[in-house]
């Protein structure tokens, strides 16, 4: 019999390379956690009531939501992520309420209806298959649980670059969105180093939670806040394009 060939693909870990990591650890949104990041306001307008409930953070770096949900009351809390610098940083900056554990995402394995509460930043875009997470969320969570994921947006991550074309200046002129519909592989540049993420349509990421019997409860654009916007000249380019996604669902 002819043996049929496998593919693997390696799981990208680049927060545990020692220049990196300590390029991401001198960000705004590494160094004053949730505050720092541009999202937050909207992302916690959109998160369930977290008391007595089990929650489970995928890609959760740093620990900020995993702190964010003992401090609102969640009964148990797990964080799962493949670097074991940021788990490092979690364990000694969080509770040790909090259980993390080392892997990759798309790995994560855990009993049906063991969480009423499934949350993720920014994590998915780095994933092949949006539809294997869902469908194992869909599973974990008990009926009536919620799943809240924020993602680089479509529009952001289409074309691959994921900056502005620029005049001789620096000045930016536009951001290029191309190839839209051709889901897959993006090689782009991140801190100085090169990163690989997976783009993936709109629609793909609401079918994937439909046709897994998810009810979507909010899908929203985030801006960053006046605030971020009158600190930073540069920030209001950020209203040019949508760089995030959130969107919030129920089983």
């Amino acid at each position: 019999l002819r043996k049929k060939k496998r593919f693997f693909i390696m799981k990208q870990n680049k927060y545990d390379n020692p220049e990196f990591f300590t390029k991401y650890s001198q960000m705004t949104r590494s160094v004053k956690g949730l505050a720092g990041a541009g999202e937050w306001e909207t992302l916690e307008k959109m998160l369930p009531d977290f008391q007595g409930k089990r929650v489970l953070d995928l890609g959760c770096g740093f620990g900020w939501h995993c702190q964010y949900a003992i401090d609102h009351g969640a009964s148990a809390v797990t964080g799962v992520d493949i670097s074991e610098k940021m788990l490092e940083v979690a364990r000694e900056k969080t509770s040790p309420q909090i259980r993390y554990i080392r892997t990759p995402v798309e790995e994560a394995e855990f009993p049906a209806n063991s969480f009423e509460v499934v949350v993720s930043s920014l994590t998915f875009h780095y994933l092949v298959s949006f539809e294997d997470i869902a469908r194992k969320v869909y599973n974990w969570l008990t009926a009536g649980g919620d799943f809240v994921f924020s993602v680089e947006h479509p529009i952001f991550t289409a074309h691959g670059s994921q900056d502005f074309y620029r005049d001789a200046g620096g000045n930016p002129l536009f951001f290029p969105v191309d190839h839209y519909f051709s889901e897959g592989q993006r090689d782009t540049t991140f801190l100085g180093e090169k990163v690989t993420k997976y783009h993936k349509t709109l629609t793909t990421y609401l079918s994937a939670l439909l046709q897994n019997g998810f009810t979507i409860t909010g899908v929203v654009e985030p801006q960053p806040p006046a605030h971020m916007l009158a600190a930073s000249e540069g920030m209001k380019d950020e209203l040019r394009r949508p760089m995030m996604l959130i969107i919030s669902a129920r089983k």
